[in-house]
């Protein structure tokens, strides 16, 4: 007999995006409602309470948000709209319906004030800390800030939720509001250039969506409500991510570090925004595998190796 949780209606924005297709393939056991853009414009609150009311679901997952970056520094009033206002619509209508939320957030909440991060200094030198789900958050670029605003409106409008904060997703769908994800591209660039330059001093983790999904599937049968971040363990530079990713599927193009300055972006980026699942370990739920496993499993999943 299947437990009980497995009967709620779980609906799930952005179903075809790169999070809430992996979202889906682990949520097949419970009653699912997936929806994409063409069925719910999350930035329109008679749109989410139209849909909300049509299905009733008892459980609502969030993954539609304006995810362009640069993009968010030019277009700030569609930044908000849909990751602040669009959130506080989904927040409203869930609340009114009783229904548990997850709301997908972002390591750029932090990043901003000087981008020093609390130094811990244990043996080996000073290295930074990760950030806690009990750190404030200072927000450095319009993406960042868009996504606070989205989390504060969360967590004020309704009583049953999971604000997840995660970091650097690459999923077998690809990121549908990107046109790809980054593993992607860089195999593509590898096979058409003499040399790849990325950049080595933003660090931060990279997450499989695959893990992540299968921790919120875990994470909603519970009332663990709150702030989570989840991402793969450990840590990297986006030089060190691209190094692995070739390594891993044996190509042998040069890869030179370079800094942020050296490639110059509309949108600064946090220069260490690197998230600590310590909600998930006092819970004895961190169970997140190194990044390098995930990104490995990855790419067998898509094909690039055996």
């Amino acid at each position: 007999m299947k437990p009980k949780y497995f009967h709620a209606k779980v609906l799930v924005t952005g179903a075809n995006g790169q999070l809430g297709t992996d979202l889906c393939k682990v949520l097949r056991d419970f009653e699912l409602i997936p929806l994409t853009h063409k069925d719910i414009e999350i930035s329109d609150i008679n749109s989410v309470k139209q849909m909300f009311n049509k299905y009733k679901p008892d459980i609502i997952i969030n993954t539609a948000a304006y995810v362009r970056v640069d993009d968010c520094e030019t277009e700030q009033d569609k930044a908000f709209l849909i990751n602040a206002l669009g959130a506080r619509n989904v927040a409203v209508a869930a609340q009114e319906l009783g229904a548990k939320l997850v709301h997908i957030s972002t390591d750029y909440v932090f990043g901003g004030a000087g981008e020093t991060p609390v130094v811990s200094h244990k043996a080996g030198g000073d290295k930074p800390c990760p950030y806690a789900e009990f750190d404030k958050p200072v927000p450095l670029n319009i993406y960042g800030k868009s996504k606070l605003a989205g989390e504060d409106l969360v967590r004020h409008l309704c009583q049953r939720h999971f604000i997840i904060r995660t970091s650097g997703l690459f999923g077998i769908a690809g990121a549908s509001g990107k046109g790809g994800n980054f593993v992607e591209t860089m195999l593509k660039l590898a096979t058409e250039r003499d040399e790849l330059r990325v950049v080595n001093d933003q660090v931060f983790s990279p997450t499989y969506t695959k893990d992540l999904a299968q921790k919120i599937a875990r994470l909603i049968t519970t009332e663990y409500y709150g702030i989570f971040h989840i991402t793969n363990k450990g840590a990297c530079s986006w030089y060190e991510f691209t190094r692995e990713i070739l390594r891993l599927a044996g190509l042998e193009t040069p890869v030179v570090p370079i800094t942020s300055d050296q490639y110059p972006q509309k949108a600064r980026r946090p220069r260490y925004s690197v998230l600590d699942n310590s909600h998930l370990r006092l819970l004895g739920m961190d169970d997140m595998r190194p990044w390098q496993e995930a990104l490995k499993d990855y790419l067998v999943a898509r094909g690039h190796i055996t």
